[in-house]
């Protein structure tokens, strides 16, 4: 397939699927789509791992509290 080839859109109600030739199958089941000008981009659903989510997070500015403070030694404890 080049990139002229074409495809049909066929409408569903409210959705429109797209035919998506042999040749370009995509290993997964979920795909994520977005919209650039008027591109469709169509491209495998990566679930993002902790790391990637937790980066995205703002610094925090606050100072933490003490956990220690107060509490007995755990050697000192009988079970």
């Amino acid at each position: 397939m080049n990139a002229d080839d074409r495809t049909q859109l066929v409408r569903n109600g409210n959705r429109q699927t797209l035919q998506i030739p042999q040749e370009l199958f995509l290993l997964t089941k979920e795909v994520s789509i977005r919209k650039e000008g008027e591109k469709l981009i169509i491209e495998p659903y990566l679930q993002k791992t902790l790391l990637e989510i937790l980066s995205t997070l703002d610094d925090i500015d606050e100072e933490f509290p003490n956990i220690d403070e107060g509490l007995l030694p755990l050697d000192n404890i009988e079970l």
